[in-house]
């Protein structure tokens, strides 16, 4: 390891040193030239290792409010920044879904593909077994019929045909709608690729979609400022990020069924950092809770708009 070493002034600033730290930038006396200092500044740039992670990781997952309202009255070297956290974490989910494999829409596909078919398969067995018995099998055949049209569906969608208009004479759709259909069945796989791409370049976008919403909760209460509100949406898709990394990670191991689990644990977190944020009583926080709950609803589909006209313009 390279060391190097300052003189009696500060590498950084040319201060005078009075200890192995600057006082007036706070770079240590000593540095070091090697690939594990650079290492070693590169994550405490993005998260902070060094005491933070560990404090703020465990509050997010347990105490949400409270670390959001301390964080909001002044507290903020003791936490990960609202803003490390979230770009950390969306850098985090999107390189775990695609080493799972769960972004991969054409495999997805072809999974849905083959359990439709044995669930079919099985089906059937049970038909010709009830049938010996003389049993009465419409039921089973309506299940059947209906698991045949699943299949249908599933491979036009893997054959492109993600939207379809009817091309009659009738059909009013207007030109730059048909022109969107067109490049989608040209070829749906590119079309994926793209929305995925935004959705990873423009994931900010969730910040201030949702941050209004929050807002119209609290409009009438003037103690709280849209900083307030920021804070506790940036914290709050922090951990809705790290329940789908935590997702991805279960799926790619075989755990599918833990996985669908965590599908609870979203409304249970906002019900605790709004709680502990904005110091609600329990009816309040739930009441509030379930109105976050459907303007996060219109704030998704608001966004996945978004990514769908990128995608397609």
């Amino acid at each position: 390891m390279s060391e190097v070493e300052s003189v009696g002034a500060c590498l950084n600033c040319g201060t005078a040193l009075t200890g192995p730290y600057c006082s007036a930038c706070g770079q240590k006396a000593q540095v070091y030239r090697s690939l594990g200092t650079f290492l070693h500044d590169m994550i405490a740039g993005l998260f902070n290792f060094e005491g933070k992670i560990w404090r703020t990781l465990p509050m997010l997952a347990w105490k949400p409010g409270e670390m959001t309202r301390r964080y909001v009255e002044g507290e903020r070297a003791r936490f990960v920044s609202p803003v490390a956290l979230y770009l950390f974490s969306v850098f985090l989910m999107f390189a775990v879904l695609n080493f799972s494999g769960s972004m991969d829409a054409s495999g997805g596909l072809e999974e849905m593909a083959a359990d439709e078919r044995a669930d079919i398969a099985r089906l059937e067995t049970e038909r010709a077994t009830a049938a010996a018995r003389r049993t009465d099998v419409a039921a089973i055949d309506l299940r059947i019929a209906g698991k045949k049209e699943d299949l249908a569906e599933l491979g036009r969608l893997q054959r492109g045909n993600i939207v379809t208009l009817d091309g009659s004479e009738n059909d009013q759709a207007p030109a730059w709608v048909r022109e969107a259909v067109a490049k989608i069945q040209a070829n749906p796989q590119a079309f994926i690729a793209k929305v995925q791409d935004a959705a990873s370049k423009f994931s900010w976008l969730l910040i201030p979609l949702s941050v209004p919403f929050l807002w119209l909760l609290f409009a009438f209460e003037r103690r709280y400022h849209l900083f307030d509100h920021t804070v506790f949406v940036t914290y709050s898709l922090s951990f809705m990020m790290i329940l789908v990394i935590a997702g991805g990670l279960l799926v790619s191991l075989g755990l599918s069924s833990i996985a669908s689990m965590l599908f609870f644990l979203p409304p249970i977190h906002m019900y605790r950092q709004l709680r502990g944020a904005y110091q609600l009583g329990r009816a309040n926080a739930l009441f509030r809770t379930l109105l976050l709950l459907m303007f996060a609803f219109v704030t998704s589909i608001l966004f996945l708009l978004a990514m769908l006209a990128i995608g397609i313009f």
